[in-house]
């Protein structure tokens, strides 16, 4: 399990967002602007198998006790539930307050918050909610049909529906080189303001 070491992440706030991979630390960090939240520190825990290992190294840094809350981002992938259960089960081997529920601060020292992509309930990730905010445009509707065409045997679909589709919608902007969506958020190519994003938007605000 990956740690953290504080000689390389040291703690400057004590409003910390750990979320899952650069996708999400650059998304993370271009919302946190939009919104001129400029208190939280935004830092990257891994994949979804490294958040024990980096939460018992975080939670040693020297600077921790100044740290007032904590929020978790991560994908749901398969099962929204099951993965909350994963982060609960890392906070607790952590020492750290659980919530039971997400978007639910849990009362503690600090005080912790998770949130589940894309919506707390369905399964999916970061992509999946992106793919909300061009839903219905007339961008959407030729992916669609692009997809229809080059997939139309069944076993050449890609299994990453939901990042192969954002990618393609990327390829329209102004910018087509851009193939991370983190990166597209903070050259402001993606809605920050789409209402699909309003319960991202209020759990950064509620963690501020």
């Amino acid at each position: 399990m990956a740690t953290v070491r504080p000689s390389e992440d040291p703690i400057v706030s004590n409003v910390q967002l750990l979320v899952e991979g650069n996708d999400q630390r650059n998304f993370f960090e271009a919302m946190a602007k939009h919104l001129k939240l400029p208190d939280i520190q935004i830092r990257n825990f891994g994949g979804v198998k490294e958040l024990h290992g980096y939460l018992a190294g975080f939670v040693s840094m020297s600077n921790f006790p100044t740290v007032g809350q904590v929020g978790i981002v991560r994908d749901a992938e398969a099962s929204a539930t099951s993965a909350f259960a994963s982060v609960q089960s890392a906070l607790n081997n952590a020492g750290l307050p659980v919530p039971k529920q997400p978007v639910k601060m849990a009362v503690g020292e600090p005080k912790v918050s998770v949130l589940v992509l894309p919506d707390n309930a369905d399964s999916g990730m970061l992509e999946t909610l992106l793919c909300a905010t061009f839903s219905g445009t007339l961008e959407d509707r030729c992916i669609d049909e692009l997809f229809a065409c080059v997939h139309a045997d069944p076993a050449s679909t890609p299994k990453g529906r939901e990042k192969a589709r954002c990618r393609v919608w990327l390829a329209t902007r102004p910018d087509p080189q851009l193939s991370s969506v983190g990166v597209a958020a903070k050259r402001g190519h993606w809605d920050l303001d789409h209402p699909a994003l309003e319960p991202t938007r209020a759990f950064l605000k509620a963690l501020s």
